[in-house]
């Protein structure tokens, strides 16, 4: 049987990078608030546990994997050092966001 390899979700946005005093050396891309229902939805099938949502996301073109931190009924995605130097951004940056939530591969067991 064939798995739909649509998208749960699409979002793009604009953010600014911002400093979380949490796992280091993040910064970190608030996910707005109008579009967090759409997240929360979709990670209903996406999410491993905990409120961790796995993600494909690109900012400023650079492309990368990771998964978004549940913050105060929001959504953190974590900006790491690669991504950083790829994008050219830094801490205070207004950067373009694309987030694609996938459903997650059955585990074999």
């Amino acid at each position: 049987m064939a798995v739909d390899q649509s998208p749960l979700a699409e979002i793009a946005f604009a953010g600014t990078v911002i400093e979380w005093r949490g796992p280091a050396p993040f910064l970190f891309v608030a996910v707005p608030d109008e579009l967090v229902g759409e997240l929360r939805y979709a990670a209903r099938e996406a999410s491993y546990g905990w409120g961790v949502v796995p993600v494909s996301a690109a900012i400023s073109g650079a492309a990368f994997t990771t998964s978004l931190f549940p913050r105060d009924g929001g959504y953190l995605l974590p900006v790491k050092v690669a991504v950083r130097k790829a994008a050219g951004v830094g801490l205070g940056d207004r950067v373009q966001v694309r987030i694609t939530v996938s459903v997650r591969c059955p585990v074999s067991r």
